[in-house]
């Protein structure tokens, strides 16, 4: 249905408990795209837990790029100031601007650089290459499809229109592909004498960069540490 229906006979929303993402009353696919649209916000959690567990540099600069793509994003929308889709629709919005969309921005940065990550960052084994390769196949489309997903839930709640979602995808996918490789160029270098800080190893800051297979690397680790 197109967006002008939709503000014409504006639905009677429903609130998500505690996120104030707000779906159409009565309707089950708007109420499971709501709940898709909170995985950003997940993401965000998911990281801070990780970094406060395993305090990796890399995990560290990756989450340093998501904090740069949410500040561009703000800077983009107050540049812009193009309105949301049916004013007024929703009660409860972070911002009155939907140029780009910050949700649409976030998914991407984070699934185009998970992609080069899984690609070109991290090394395959010798004795599982076929494996190996089919689980980050498997999961790029995982991935590819949750950002289909949480896009196209933006629109099809009234939070943006296709443009708003659409540049958000440019400039986080944008975005994503120049931190990794500025992470990968310019800071990866320096994490070894950053980990070899006293301040990072008071706070046990480690550093992975050099390990080919870090799963491969902790999975053994703990079996020994465990024996």
């Amino acid at each position: 249905m197109a967006l002008e229906e939709h503000c014409s006979a504006p639905p009677r929303w429903r609130c998500i408990s505690l996120t104030h993402i707000e779906f159409a009353d009565g309707d089950l696919t708007g109420q499971m795209l709501a709940y898709i649209s909170l995985l950003p916000i997940a993401l965000l959690v998911g990281f801070v837990t990780l970094i406060v567990f395993k305090r990796e540099l890399h995990t560290i600069s990756f989450f340093a790029g998501i904090l740069l793509n949410e500040g561009t994003n703000w800077l983009l929308k107050h540049i812009f100031r193009e309105p949301r889709p049916c004013a007024g629709a929703h009660s409860n919005v972070p911002s009155e601007y939907g140029m780009p969309s910050s949700h649409s921005q976030l998914i991407w940065f984070f699934v185009v650089y998970f992609f080069l990550f899984l690609y070109l960052r991290m090394h395959q084994t010798n004795n599982a290459r076929c494996v190996d390769l089919l689980w980050r196949h498997i999961l790029s489309i995982i991935l590819l499809n949750i950002a289909l997903l949480v896009s196209y839930s933006r629109v099809y709640l009234l939070y943006h229109t296709w443009g708003q979602v659409f540049y958000g995808a440019v400039a986080g996918a944008v975005i994503g592909i120049l931190w990794f490789f500025f992470t990968q160029e310019v800071l990866t270098p320096l994490f070894p004498k950053i980990a070899a800080w006293p301040l990072s190893e008071y706070f046990l800051v480690r550093d992975t960069s050099l390990i080919p297979n870090i799963l491969w690397f902790e999975y053994t680790v703990t079996r020994s540490e465990a024996r």
